[in-house]
């Protein structure tokens, strides 16, 4: 009996493990990490939209004596596009303003994380086909192919 549970627990973890990388999208950079997100930053304001935050995890981390390899999180978003989502279902703001992260993992290699924005939908109800998720989408992808372009 015990062994039934510890299989449906390990397989329940593995599902929710591929359930979470299914949402994220992934893109390596060819700069280091605080690059990388000066560059996403300039793309964000360049474009309009607005930097809510900068989140440095490694100096967070340093600051309690504890190590972390360089991870920045940048905070940004329009509201012409996150409020019509937050109309469509409140909650919408728990993943609002968007976040992209940049980090360098065990080998090095400078990796830029976000979700998908077709996310939304699924986690919120929100529609599928609205606008401002195609819209959402098509930034996140301009933005962050800015900040990863090797120049």
């Amino acid at each position: 009996m015990f062994r039934p549970l510890m299989l449906a627990g390990a397989l329940s973890a593995a599902s929710a493990t591929a359930a979470f990388a299914a949402d994220m999208i992934e893109k390596v950079s060819p700069h280091p990490v605080s690059v990388t997100i000066d560059r996403l930053a300039e793309a964000v304001t360049g474009a309009g939209a607005t930097v809510f935050a900068r989140v440095d995890h490694g100096a967070g981390a340093a600051s309690v004596e504890m190590e972390l390899g360089a991870s920045e999180l940048l905070i940004f978003g329009n509201p012409k596009l996150g409020t019509p989502a937050m109309q469509d279902a409140a909650s919408a703001g728990l993943d609002l303003p968007l976040r992209v992260l940049a980090y360098a993992d065990n080998e090095g290699v400078v990796r830029v994380l976000y979700h998908d924005p077709a996310s939304l939908a699924a986690t919120h109800g929100v529609p599928t086909d609205a606008n401002y998720i195609q819209m959402m989408t098509g930034a996140l992808d301009k933005l962050t192919s800015k900040a990863v372009a090797e120049d």
